[in-house]
């Protein structure tokens, strides 16, 4: 199964997204929005620009 991301309001009200693996286990989460909108363009920004993302490891 593949993963997906869900859409979702805290108890806040405000609007967040969770990316799940397709075991189910939360890999990636959103910060708070104040809108829909706003956090569909985050998942659309994930989308994007995450296929072609480097790695900068600062553990060194």
């Amino acid at each position: 199964m593949a993963g997906k991301f869900e859409l979702y309001t805290d108890k806040a009200g405000k609007y967040r997204f969770r990316l799940k693996a397709g075991n189910g286990q939360v890999i990636a989460s959103g910060e708070a929005y104040e809108s829909k909108a706003s956090a569909l363009n985050g998942i659309e920004s994930i989308r994007k620009n995450a296929p072609d993302a480097k790695l900068d490891d600062q553990t060194d």
